[in-house]
């Protein structure tokens, strides 16, 4: 049911790319979430690509699926964690989605002949689709973030689209923008002209930013703060100053130190209950533990995406690292990540002697040949030294093959994926997913989104969830080949989750008599976890980290 009145916030950023627009949105939804409001967020990514699921890892980040089968943005990962809500497909729009829709509609006639412009129907398809979310949510509050930076051509048309809405709602549509102000380390004082710029450039889209977030290494003074109203006609109490700090949970605390959420329901003209002392002091603890640990637990993250630097890595893995996180932080320990590439490993095996100094091992999700088989040998290494070991959809993978060659003597196991010529492919491809390949239709084409699946009693897996039946998202193509599942298991691999009808492998595991802990998904259970509700797999993974 739509709600009378739905309220819109359009946050923007200025000056660079990656200034926390993402971090921003989902920390308004929070404490706005908290003060009694019912919210829902919304990404338009810029790119021309329909969904994220075709984009480069080591690029764009890691692709975000939801429980409806969308390959989204990461930043709808961390609207989820914030918000503690399950969105689908209407809460993401690409570039691309908007123009194939609006296509789809003039080839349909549903324009009736008329002339299909560019504006005002993007625009108009842009403005339907976050109204649509709004409503089947029931939104008090949607916050919509527009990817890209001011100035930018390629968020021009949502920018109109956000103008257009203001025009239309004057009294129900606000702007956040979020700049960027740097310290020339030679000048050594923070420097406000490239946010002029950016909000002139703003309101040349005309559009005025009713609340600016200034990031910044260090808070913002008082003199920055009368320049920037002074320049950029915004009142001083709603420039809020967001500096730099250790962990982004407590974006939402630093926030309302400046009575942020106050602003915001002033402006928006809605009526906000006092802020849940509960649920607020939940979120406190929780940014309590995330800075004091009685210790740390160190955990190597053994990948493929490595090749363009160390920048880009906790954006292509960013829901494990946050699931390790929040398991740690709730065991009063603080993770430690090492980066460790599984191609050295192949070029000096003598390497992974390595790994005994780690508390456990995580293998996350992965495509493609590269590295493969040095991601085999360090599964091989933590199962004969008893290193706790967690695999995540590939890590599952390495777990079969790896146990097939050297448990079941299947010297050549492979993947189809690795080596269609193998003799014994124990990792295959989904039959559903022949054709697709077959026809290069990769695209919104794999095992997508929420499944469920029967975990078997007295097994790791069933221990770690303490019930029978789960729900967990999915994002592949390959599976456990079943010709070869009698043969593991009477070697002692356990499959000790399996979809409901008993055909699809989900979770492998060796049994706590012969192993501390060494289990794998199929899916990817990164996905479901939340800051206040750490994923129970996590945590089993985390506590064996620990007794090591």
């Amino acid at each position: 049911m739509a709600k009378e009145n739905t309220k819109y916030i359009f946050v923007v950023g200025g000056v660079i790319s990656g200034v926390g627009k993402g971090i921003t949105s989902s920390s308004l939804g929070l404490i706005l979430k908290n003060r009694g409001l019912a919210v829902t967020s919304i990404k338009i990514d810029p790119y021309i690509n329909v969904d994220a699921g075709t984009m480069n890892p080591t690029e764009h980040g890691e692709v975000f699926v939801l429980s409806d089968k969308d390959e989204t943005d990461q930043d709808m990962g961390n609207y989820e964690r914030f918000l503690d809500v399950n969105l689908t497909r209407i809460n993401y729009m690409t570039t691309g989605r908007v123009y194939q829709s609006v296509i789809e509609r003039e080839r349909n006639l549903e324009y009736k002949g008329k002339c299909v412009e560019v504006v005002p129907h993007i625009p108009q398809e842009v403005i339907r689709r976050i109204k649509e979310a709004g409503k089947k949510a029931e939104a008090d509050v949607v916050i919509v973030e527009v990817g890209g930076t001011i100035g930018e051509y390629q968020n021009m048309l949502f920018l109109e689209a956000a103008r257009m809405m203001k025009i239309e709602h004057p009294h129900d549509v606000i702007f956040v923008m979020v700049s960027y102000l740097p310290i020339p380390s030679k000048v050594g004082e923070m420097k406000t002209k490239p946010t002029q710029h950016a909000s002139r450039l703003l309101n040349g889209s005309g559009i005025q930013a009713d609340i600016l977030i200034a990031r910044a290494e260090i808070k913002l003074d008082e003199k920055r703060k009368e320049k920037i109203a002074l320049s950029c006609n915004i009142l001083p109490e709603r420039i809020i100053s967001a500096p730099d700090v250790d962990s982004i949970y407590d974006i939402p605390l630093n926030f309302e130190k400046e009575n942020l959420s106050d602003r915001l329901c002033s402006l928006l003209g809605v009526t906000c209950k006092k802020p849940d002392a509960k649920k607020w002091n939940a979120w406190k603890n929780f940014v309590r533990k995330t800075h004091n640990s009685k210790g740390i637990v160190k955990i190597a993250m053994i990948g493929k995406y490595f090749e363009t630097g160390d920048f880009v890595l906790s954006d292509s893995y960013l829901s494990v690292i946050e699931a390790i996180k929040y398991s740690a932080y709730a065991q009063g320990r603080k993770p430690v990540f090492s980066w460790l590439n599984s191609v050295d490993y192949e070029k000096n095996p003598a390497k992974l002697k390595e790994l005994k100094k780690y508390d456990g091992i995580v293998v996350p999700g992965g495509f493609g040949a590269r590295g493969v088989e040095g991601i085999l040998s360090a599964v091989k290494f933590a199962r004969e030294n008893k290193i706790p070991y967690l695999g995540l959809c590939y890590g599952m993978q390495m777990i079969v093959i790896e146990y097939a060659r050297n448990v079941l003597g299947l010297k050549d196991a492979n993947t189809r994926e690795v080596n269609p010529d193998s003799k014994n492919i124990v990792i295959d491809v989904m039959e559903s997913q022949k054709e697709h390949l077959k026809n290069n239709s990769y695209g919104g084409s794999m095992r997508l989104g929420a499944y469920k699946a029967i975990i078997k009693d007295g097994t790791v897996a069933r221990s770690a969830y303490g019930k029978k039946e789960v729900e967990e998202r999915h994002r592949h193509r390959y599976e456990v080949n079943p010709a070869y599942i009698e043969a593991l298991e009477a070697k002692g691999l356990v499959f000790s989750g399996r979809s409901p009808e008993g055909q699809l492998m989900e979770i492998a595991e060796l049994p706590k008599s012969k192993h501390p802990f060494f289990l794998g998904t199929q899916f990817h259970p990164e996905f479901l976890a939340r800051p206040l509700t750490p994923h129970p797999l996590f945590t089993a993974f985390i506590k064996a980290c620990i007794k090591k």
